[in-house]
């Protein structure tokens, strides 16, 4: 049976009369981008517009670009102060606050991590001779891992020296915050914005009707008959699963969500993690350190949190269970 979930309060503004809804795509991080849009204003090539926000987000914290703003803090002298521009000082401090929160299962600080096992610009697991690490070479990463200090009163950042950012896990759902604000900016109300998966929604179609998505399931297995489909409105969702990017090794499936805490690539069985907010940022960043935490833990945090989640994980049958916090139960219609 399909479920619906909603959206706690309906806005009151009123619906867009007699609009089309104009499409807009293209290319950004290593995926692909897209905005629905009804009207639009006049005069503005709404495209370039939203190609340059995301240009921005990639010029501030790409770690696939030696020329960000990342990539020169990352290959910073020890012991120096970097003032940082504004945005990429928002979505580091946010990613620290939650990797706090989590008790550290989701940190920007984890880069040299997720490079070790192949998940970074580098030594890439899809590519010939690459070899896992072994428990040595991850212990040597864990024993000289040191964290960012921010001073925010001047934006700036500390590198202690060989600490490597990777905002991979948060960045993308800014960038979807980002569209979207610039949407509102230019006074578009009603809008799907989507990168890589990750979106939000706001306002109306012109029919009345909110934006309906199906959430995201697990690309290795088919769809059942009890899909949930989001009515996004005012809403954003993202989802972290262990079947975007894996490989397998003696040890069995190697996913490439990394958990900062053992240096080890995630063995909980969740499939994947599903959170609902009113931010992208947000709810990507906390997909993240929920899906490490695991379930039971996972679940726990959610509700402390009030966090609208959903869990999936893989049964021995090859099938999916579901678990969700009382906040996405409550969205359930």
């Amino acid at each position: 049976m399909r479920r619906v979930l909603l959206p706690h309060a309906i806005s009151s503004a009123p619906l867009p009369a007699g609009g089309a809804i104009a499409d807009y795509r293209g290319t950004s991080m290593g995926t692909s981008w897209s905005a629905r849009v009804v009207g639009g204003p006049a005069g503005l090539d709404l495209r370039q517009a939203l190609q340059a926000e995301l240009d921005l987000v990639v010029a501030q914290m790409s770690h696939w670009e030696a020329g960000s703003d990342l990539g020169r803090f990352n290959r910073a002298p020890a012991g120096t102060w970097h003032e940082l521009p504004a945005e990429f000082f928002e979505v580091l401090a946010f990613a620290l606050e939650v990797c706090e929160a989590s008790g550290g299962a989701c940190d920007p600080c984890a880069g040299a991590l997720v490079n070790l096992w192949g998940f970074g610009p580098a030594n890439r697991y899809d590519e010939p001779g690459f070899v896992p690490p072994t428990p040595a070479q991850v212990q040597a990463v864990l024993a000289r891992r040191a964290h960012v200090r921010l001073d925010p009163p001047t934006r700036r950042a500390w590198q202690p020296g060989g600490l490597q950012l990777d905002l991979s896990a948060i960045a993308k759902g800014y960038a979807v915050d980002r569209l979207a604000l610039c949407l509102e900016r230019h006074g578009s109300a009603d809008y799907l914005v989507e990168v890589g998966g990750e979106l939000r929604g706001g306002g109306f179609k012109p029919d009345g009707q909110p934006w309906w998505v199906a959430l995201e399931q697990p690309a290795d297995l088919p769809a059942g008959d009890d899909d949930i489909v989001v009515a996004l409105h005012g809403l954003a969702i993202a989802t972290s699963g262990d079947y975007r990017r894996y490989f397998h090794d003696a040890a069995g499936r190697r996913p490439h969500t990394i958990d900062p805490r053992t240096g080890m690539p995630i063995d909980s069985g969740i499939a994947s993690v599903t959170v609902v907010a009113a931010s992208c940022m947000a709810a990507d960043a906390w997909s993240t350190a929920l899906t490490v935490l695991g379930v039971e833990a996972g679940l726990q945090l959610a509700e402390r949190r009030g966090l609208a989640a959903r869990f999936l994980t893989r049964q021995g049958d090859g099938t999916l269970r579901e678990a969700t916090s009382s906040a996405f139960a409550a969205m359930l219609d």
